[in-house]
């Protein structure tokens, strides 16, 4: 046996070409994986804005709540007896 040389000590395989399927479905996954990133960052930044809202005073948000719950479209009056 002879010596190894820096070509037969460090082979490397033969890489396949990278097919159609292979192509459209890297692709795919960096769209969703972008969207989940939008959206994480999205629902990040509405949950802090949430979360400062109750912080700074839960009276003006029941007051919202209340006067924002009569005004939904489709909704009927509830007629107390």
């Amino acid at each position: 046996m002879g010596k190894p040389t820096k070509v037969t000590l460090f082979k490397t395989e033969p890489r396949h070409a990278e097919t159609l399927m292979d192509k459209i479905s890297r692709a795919a996954m960096e769209i969703v994986d972008d969207e989940t990133e939008e959206r994480q960052i999205k629902t990040d930044r509405l949950r802090k804005a949430r979360l400062e809202r109750e912080a700074s005073g839960k009276s003006g948000a029941a007051k919202a709540a209340a006067k924002g719950a009569g005004n939904m479209p489709g909704t009927k009056p509830v007629k107390k007896s």
